[in-house]
């Protein structure tokens, strides 16, 4: 189990390497970006910060929660903080299961309580200008499609 909240960028493949060293079976990986300029929003910057401790604290408990769920043999969440550029990696999600549609759905499972329940803040740049991205509603009824 790995989850980190670190600055510095992260290795996919060596990151997919470790998920595939404690496990037989299937691996599904998410890895988010900052969308670059040819989205047509005109972000040329992301910054991200969070409550250390608290961050970590939260994304363990998401991990837990989702162990809880399916059979994972691994779990890897990294989440990326500071100032970030369009195309840059800011997150990913791993997961690793004898079980393909264990993997798909805790992946999935995690990424949704990570835009919700993670105390991470967002503020975007564009045009020399920085505005807090607020929560959306598709975010929470992503979330809530996993409720008992």
């Amino acid at each position: 189990m790995a989850v980190r909240v670190q600055t510095e960028d992260f290795d996919v493949g060596a990151e997919s390497r470790a998920l595939q060293a404690e496990t037989v079976g299937g691996i599904a990986l998410f890895i988010g970006t900052v969308r670059g300029l040819s989205s047509d929003d005109g972000v040329t910057a992301m910054t991200l910060e969070h409550f250390p401790g608290m961050t970590e604290n939260e994304l363990e408990r998401i991990e837990a929660e989702a162990r809880a769920r399916w059979p994972l043999e691994d779990v890897t969440i990294i989440h990326r903080v500071g100032r970030l550029l369009p195309g840059e990696q800011i997150v990913m999600v791993g997961t690793a299961s004898a079980h393909r549609k264990a993997a798909f759905e805790s992946a999935e499972f995690i990424m949704d309580f990570l835009k919700t329940d993670a105390p991470f803040w967002k503020a975007e740049e564009r045009g020399g200008e920085k505005t807090w991205v607020e929560a959306r509603d598709s975010d929470d009824t992503a979330r809530d499609r996993w409720s008992d």
